[in-house]
């Protein structure tokens, strides 16, 4: 095993870089095309549904000072024709880069079914459940922001997946610790956090929002605080690998994400920056590695643990 590289449950990363859903398409956007993926740890693809969506009307991205706010809406060509056409094409050129498909729905059985074909599919190597849209059974309550919801789609779906399963948290909730448990109880063998935090921002000069859905998701480096804090807090009370989200955009940073408790790391709106982000982040990790006197990052990793488990 090289010094970049770590072990977690359906997946073996050459480095803990990947880009964050939505980020690559299905490896077939602009940003995907303009370096060789397999410089990777992973790729996670768009957020897959059912059926094709859409999304919300335009426009859907805003980039801002401080970052950048979506409201893409889960647009996607649905799971049918990203079994059919977009997996197998990513796979034809990327044989040995491993997978992780985004899973999205309305409802509980949306899950379920989009999970239970990509699992079937053998083109995954595991999932990632995006548990922040609305659930319309629920009276409009997010999947993500009560823990009894949040466990029993969690529990639906390691029923039907042959491979492990990953619940996405959103920060967009009072005691993220809780939901992070429930999860964990419910089976899931990894969490990803954070989402992005729900935002808004005017036009000056129509007074109006900058997005056709009025409100979105806000990201970027302004929100790694958050991030930092609620990975913390949930890594000193689960026992399952954290895949940590929310405004990397240095190796310093993935460094201070390993701290707080994650154990692979994912990168997004740094792209609107620097579309090479990644292998720009994959060459500068071993520097500042050496810098810190890292020898490796699974020996971070178990440092880390250690000092958690000391505080206990």
């Amino acid at each position: 095993m090289s010094r970049l590289s770590v072990k977690l449950p359906g997946l073996e990363l050459k480095n803990p870089i990947m880009p964050a859903s939505g980020t690559f398409g299905f490896g077939d956007v602009g940003a995907a095309q303009k370096f060789n993926l397999n410089t990777l740890g992973a790729l996670v693809i768009k957020t897959t549904t059912p059926e094709a969506r859409d999304g919300n009307p335009n426009p859907k991205i805003a980039v801002l000072d401080n970052g950048v706010i979506n409201a893409v809406g889960l647009q996607n060509p649905g799971i049918a024709a990203v079994i059919s056409e977009k997996l197998p094409a990513l796979k034809k050129d990327y044989p040995d880069l491993p997978v992780l498909g985004s899973v999205g729905g309305s409802t509980v059985a949306d899950y379920v079914e989009v999970a239970k074909k990509l699992s079937d599919s053998n083109l995954v190597a595991a999932l990632e459940l995006n548990i922040s849209c609305p659930n319309v059974h629920e009276g409009g309550m997010a999947f993500g922001t009560d823990p009894q919801t949040a466990a029993e789609l969690t529990k639906q779906v390691k029923a039907v997946s042959k491979v492990p399963v990953y619940v996405k948290l959103s920060p967009n909730v009072t005691d993220v610790v809780a939901i992070a448990k429930a999860v964990e109880a419910a089976g899931a063998d990894g969490l990803t956090m954070i989402n992005t935090l729900m935002g808004m921002s005017l036009n000056l000069k129509t007074r109006k929002s900058v997005l056709g859905n009025l409100t979105g998701g806000f990201s970027g480096h302004s929100i790694k605080p958050i991030a930092i804090r609620m990975i913390y807090q949930v890594s000193h009370s689960v026992d399952i690998p954290i895949i940590g989200v929310g405004g990397i955009k240095s190796a310093k940073d993935i460094i201070e994400m390993y701290l707080a408790g994650a154990s692979a790391v994912q990168v997004g709106t740094a792209h609107f920056y620097d579309p090479l982000i990644c292998p720009h982040l994959v060459a500068e990790l071993p520097k500042v590695m050496d810098e810190l006197g890292i020898e490796s990052i699974e020996k971070l990793i178990q440092e880390v643990r250690e000092a958690r488990d000391n505080e206990a």
